[in-house]
This record gives C-alpha cells, structure tokens and sequence, in this order.
C-alpha cells in the first residue's frame, strides 16, 4: 500500500489525512468536517483497504455520496488507491443508469459499494444488495445529502448495515440539525474540524459592487479581463443560469448552464464538456453544482452573493485546489453587503473592494474554449476504447497525441475533445477513414 501511495504522489498528509487516519485505523467511529478537496476520499479509503480481506466476497465497506459526479469520482479514487490489492471488486451504484447490469454484477460479489441514496434504497427493496457484511460505512458530504432531501433513505440504508460498524462522516458544514439528524448512525464518534479557511496566499478574492441588473454584463467584462481557461459562475435561481449563459453565449463565451431539472443525459454532457476544456464557462446553482469535482479550475465567479457564509466559503474552495492558485470573483448588489459583512466576520478580516471602472474594456472578440467536442455514436457497447480511438486519430487523422484532449467512453457515446485549430481537418478525415474497421456517425457539440 505503501509504495501504490508513493507511485500516485501521496508523499505528505493533507491536515484532514494526518487528523482523522489514526482515527480510521483505530476503528472508531468519526464525524470530520473538511471542504472538498481536502483529501477525505484517501482518509476513508486507505481506511477501507487497510481492513478489507480480499479473499472474502462479501460487501465488506458501503460509501454514500449525494450525487453520481462525486460516487463516481470516489470510485476512481478508490480503485487507485486499491492497485495494490488484486481482485478488490468496487462497484458503483447510482441512479440515471440501468438497473439490470447492476443487479447482475451484484451477483458475482463485490468487496466496495460507492452509491447514491436513491438507488441504495432501490436495491435494498428489491433484495439485491446484502449490507449485513458491512464493516465500514462511509457518510460522504453529509450535509448536502441533508440538504437535497435523502435523510428517509440514508436512515433505510443505514437501518440494513450491521450496528457493530464503524461509522465515518464527512462533512464541510456541520450546523446542528445534521448533528442531531446522524446522532443515531454514530457510536461516541471523535469528532474533528480541519480549518474552513482559505489561504490568501493561494486564493486571491475580489469584491466588485454592481447595480443588481447589471450583474451579468459585470461577469462578461471579468472573464475578458482575466481571461480564465475555466470559470464556474455561481447564480442563486437556474432562471438567472439560463439567461446568463445565454448572454455570455451570444458574445461569443464557450458558455453552458448547469441547475437541476436537467436529465441525467444533458448533465453528464455538460461535465464532460467543461472537464474536457471545450466549455469553458459553467454556469451553476449551488445545489446542480454539488458534488461536482473539477480538478483545475482557475476562478469562481459569485453572480450573487450567498446568504449562507459557509456556502461561500465552500464555492470560493472550489478553486486554488493542491498547489494551485485560485481567483475567486464576487459580485455585490448594494442589498447584498449584508451578507459580506457576515463573511467579514466568518473570517476575521476585511474583504477586498475593487472598482468595475478599473478593468481594462475589451477589445476583440471574447476567448473561447481552447477544444472543441466530437461526438461519436459508439461506445463500450460497440467495443470502443480511448486508445483505439487516440490511434485513429493520431495515425489516419494525422493529429499529434497534444491536439487530441479527454476521450470520455460512455456505453453508447464517445466524447473526443480536440484542439479547436484543427477540429475541422481531424473531422474530415476520420469521418471519411473508419475506427476498428467500422465507420461511425459523428458530430461537433
């Protein structure tokens, strides 16, 4: 384990690591409160792996995340994390996908489920999930379940898991309705707190006061002035998502809309657009964008203020991940500067006050995305892989391996994300070639 730590760059703690693992390894029960981005998802799963017994095929460890992104990420994680160990079965179990592969996989045993509520419970009712093996129960970001409305199901799911467990919670707020609501899940948990701060140093913040309509206008000349390869704009109602998207979009931002209501389908499309760098301006409301893991993103823009002082916080950790540095961007209706006075005092200091009329006005046209996404209409059902995918396009097409960006191979889709110089040309000649000998239908979104 300790040399798969090694390879994947695992050289230091993060402060939640060094906290909560003797905890872990212990086998009591924790509640932790940490941003995303923390290191949460190595804490629990070296905790996982280190107790799990490969050899028994048995649901041994049961993680519950609010939303697909995050269950799916995690499963990523924790399969790097177990490369050590041959044969650990993880399994992920969220809903927007078809049930039957997933009850027949549940057959053949797994060591790991990572799932979300609503499909957790839909297994426990139709019997095709045993959680009387569970030794570990991993509650991931707590407080957004709550807030999304899955307590009923995680009490259900909870209710199936064996009461001599240990029992972790993750958690970046921790108010007391959570605290009271999860009392029965835990046993004399430890609890510990990682700072909720932002440093400084890596997170430059700016406050920008604007008259309440000219906030979109407001958020066209930030992305020209600073000019972010990534931004995610934060608006408090998707009506506000949809016409700010629009606008951006009609002066030329690679811009999309995120919020819920969406299908599953147009979701997963607009991560792998933004993910892939063909989008480069997602617009989200705080609960579309929970569970949202986006690994490099330059600048947070806050359309609106929130009223909640830890949502901002958590929106502003969105960026300035690891080594990176960050720009956070908020924008204040002068009814809002109530709020910015709470955030003042959440962080024991002044924030930083800029002027709108300083910024530079933009000449040319706004940047776009750097790639462009080619849809193919084959995926894993058709056999398809990145790699086969990378040859077509490097050998037939003639691209170099740097103008071809993320290949996301879904089961019935493939997204291919590439240099937007060359978009044209690659298509061209890869929708007159064929992949694996079959030719494809395919398309620019």
């Amino acid at each position: 384990m300790l040399a798969n730590l090694e390879s994947l760059g695992y050289h230091e703690m993060t402060p939640i690591q060094a906290k909560s693992l003797p905890v872990i390894l212990d086998r009591r029960d924790l509640i932790a409160q940490a941003k995303t981005g923390s290191g949460k998802t190595a804490a629990f799963g070296i905790g996982i792996l280190q107790r799990l017994n490969p050899t028994w095929f048995a649901i041994q460890a049961l993680v519950i995340c609010p939303t697909r992104e995050l269950a799916d990420q995690v499963s990523n994680e924790l399969r790097r994390l177990a490369r050590f160990a041959d044969n650990t079965k993880i399994l992920t179990l969220c809903g927007g996908a078809p049930m039957r592969p997933q009850i027949a996989s549940l057959e053949h045993g797994a060591h790991i489920i990572v799932g979300t509520p609503g499909r957790l419970r839909d297994h426990i009712g139709r019997g095709s999930i045993d959680l009387s093996t569970v030794q570990t129960l991993v509650l991931d970001e707590a407080d957004r379940m709550v807030d999304m409305g899955f307590y009923e199901e995680i009490s259900g799911i909870v209710s199936a898991c064996p009461t001599r467990r240990q029992t972790l919670l993750f958690s970046a707020t921790y108010p007391d309705d959570i605290r009271k609501s999860s009392a029965p899940f835990l046993r004399d948990p430890t609890e510990i707190t990682v700072e909720a701060q932002h440093d400084d140093n890596r997170i430059e913040q700016r406050f920008y006061e604007v008259g309440y309509d000219e906030r979109n206008g407001a958020v066209a000349m930030l992305l020209n002035y600073f000019k972010p390869a990534s931004a995610l704009a934060f608006c408090n109602t998707k009506i506000h998502c949809r016409e700010l998207a629009d606008e951006l979009r009609q002066q030329g931002f690679s811009a999309m809309a995120l919020y819920g209501e969406l299908e599953q389908r147009e979701r997963d499309e607009i991560l792998v657009l933004f993910a892939n760098g063909s989008c480069s301006v997602l617009v989200a409301t705080d609960v579309a964008a929970r569970g949202l893991d986006i690994q490099s993103l330059e600048a947070v823009i806050n359309v609106d203020v929130s009223k909640d002082t830890e949502v901002h916080i958590h929106r502003v950790g969105r960026t300035g991940r690891g080594s990176a540095r960050g720009l956070a961007l908020s924008l204040c209706a002068p009814n809002e500067k109530k709020w910015v006075k709470l955030i003042e005092e959440y962080q024991h200091g002044p924030v930083s006050w800029f002027d709108l009329s300083d910024l530079e006005p933009a000449t040319g046209p706004a940047q776009q995305a750097a790639m462009v996404t080619l849809v193919i209409m084959g995926g894993k059902k058709d056999k398809l892989r990145p790699g086969d995918l990378l040859g077509a396009l490097t050998g037939d097409a003639g691209l170099t391996k740097e103008q071809v960006g993320k290949i996301n191979v879904f089961e019935f889709m493939t997204y291919v994300a590439l240099d937007r110089r060359i978009a044209d040309k690659a298509f061209a000649k890869l929708s007159s070639g064929n992949i694996k000998g079959r030719n494809f239908k395919m398309r620019f979104i």
